[in-house]
């Protein structure tokens, strides 16, 4: 067994995954889904293999994909992975070019962390959350059998703005593995010029350009999270909840950041039990 098919790694999650809220009858296949896209996530950004390998290693995760959606056993690469999210596919039809959506992702991630390469703009970093994380809300909404466009629309906000506020949290934490998400055009509208690539990035420092950047790029994912925040009354039952929990869990860390001067270069957010109950009460007001 190689590095890249090894076990998941231990993440720290913000955001709740099939907790007692989400219906009994859906909580395996959520939870196939969840590791199939945390082991991707993990092939593409743990440990040391290079990017040639883990490249090599997203493709043969690819293969067993589509193997076990063709109705073939899953192999032993990974199990833990394959032999849940295979019934999981058969029994609730799900679509495969959602779980393709989110490899190409992964594979985007190393080749921009192979390249040294950042984001042009919002708008292109917004395509990479296309990929990303809308998949992931979509496969949710199909669980529940909600498919309208306006709802799919509002899903599509929800999960931007979750990937917008993991990468605005985690400055000091990508920027020194490579990973490069602040937007070069929106920078340069705010003063700031990382047209050095790599060496810029990791130059940066708390200046007031990059506060104003990063008030700019909070405030826009919590219109984007705003928006998509009436998805919480189509959802039914209990995962309405945890949809309004999800909601409020990344507004709230979006108040962390701007309370510490959005300055996640130095330091990173986190929820804690005061938190919780403020999250809670927010939810009880939607």
């Amino acid at each position: 067994m190689t590095a890249a098919q090894a076990a998941p790694v231990t993440h720290y999650e913000n955001f709740p995954v099939a907790s007692w809220l989400c219906p009994p009858r859906l909580r395996p296949a959520i939870a196939a889904i969840y590791w199939f896209a945390r082991t991707a996530d993990d092939i593409a950004d743990e440990g040391d293999p290079p990017a040639a390998q883990r490249l090599q290693a997203l493709a043969a995760y690819r293969a067993e994909l589509h193997a076990v959606a063709a109705g073939r056993s899953a192999t032993d690469a990974w199990p833990q992975v394959f032999g849940p999210l295979g019934p999981a596919i058969r029994q609730f039809d799900l679509p495969l070019a959602l779980l393709d959506a989110l490899l190409d992702a992964f594979v985007q991630d190393v080749e921009k962390s192979r390249d040294g390469a950042g984001y042009a703009s919002l708008d292109e970093l917004l395509g990479y959350c296309r990929l990303s994380a809308n998949p992931v809300g979509r496969l949710l909404l199909h669980l529940y059998g909600v498919h309208d466009p306006a709802a799919l629309a509002h899903s599509d906000a929800i999960c931007s703005a979750l990937q917008l506020i993991n990468f605005w949290q985690d400055l000091g934490v990508d920027i020194p593995r490579g990973r490069y998400y602040l937007p070069a055009r929106e920078a340069a509208a705010h003063g700031l010029d990382l047209s050095g690539g790599p060496e810029a990035m990791r130059r940066l420092r708390q200046t007031p350009e990059l506060v104003a950047l990063m008030r700019f790029l909070v405030g826009h994912a919590r219109a984007l999270m705003l928006g998509g925040a009436p998805l919480v009354h189509r959802v039914p039952g209990r995962a309405g909840w945890e949809l309004r929990l999800v909601v409020q869990g990344g507004l709230r860390v979006l108040d962390h950041i701007e309370a510490q001067g959005f300055a996640t270069l130095q330091r990173r957010p986190a929820l804690g039990k005061a938190d919780a109950a403020l999250m809670l009460w927010r939810s009880l007001r939607m």
